[in-house]
């Protein structure tokens, strides 16, 4: 029997995960997996292509992190309650490396969740209530994760720096004979011309 659907505070039982990478750091998130404060555990909740940026001639600079981070691309988190734990395995394609995290949320990040805050929304010059309600995830190469607390129109709150451990079955649980998914030319060209800026994360 299914268990019933968690009570929060805001109108729907739905949080959010955001998934984010450097720029030119692509990765391929196999499996966002959450142990909620029930104790339950739930597989593959979110997966794919994070929100990245990638400008032509390489424009860009993946180095550290932005002072006002993004959500994300962020999947719905619906009858799930609360997180206490978030396993995520992805691919880190500039290195290649598939790498597993775990991510222990504190308690302070479950309160936040459900504290309604009034904040204004300069695109619509509007204020209205919100929750801190996405948890976004930036993946970065050596198997860096960085995490966040966030809500539209409300600065993000810094959860935490993790670092996980290499997959040792490799890419897709070692069914892919070790390939990984490849670059796009884009990314393969910064990666060919420039070092990997593994100490700014």
């Amino acid at each position: 029997m299914n268990p019933p659907p968690p009570k929060f505070p805001f109108s729907t039982s739905t949080w959010h995960i955001g998934l984010a990478a450097p720029n030119y750091m692509e990765a391929w998130i196999e499996s966002v997996d959450v142990a909620d404060r029930r104790g339950l555990a739930y597989i593959r909740v979110h997966g794919g292509v994070p929100a990245m940026q990638s400008p032509a001639d390489n424009a860009g600079d993946p180095r550290g992190w932005p002072e006002e981070p993004g959500s994300g691309k962020t999947k719905s988190v619906t009858n799930i309650d609360l997180p206490e734990i978030i396993f995520v395995r992805w691919q880190s394609l500039v290195e290649p490396q598939t790498y597993d995290v775990r991510i222990d949320l504190p308690q302070w990040v479950r309160d936040e969740m459900v504290v309604p805050h009034e904040a204004h929304c300069w695109w619509e010059d509007t204020t209205r209530t919100e929750y801190r309600r996405t948890i976004t995830i930036s993946m970065a190469p050596r198997g860096v994760a960085k995490v966040w607390l966030h809500a539209p129109c409300l600065e993000a709150m810094d959860i935490g720096r993790f670092v996980g451990e290499i997959h040792e079955e490799g890419p897709y649980d070692g069914t892919s004979g070790g390939k990984h998914r490849p670059l796009s030319p884009v990314a393969k060209e910064w990666v060919e011309t420039h070092d990997i800026p593994y100490d700014s994360w």
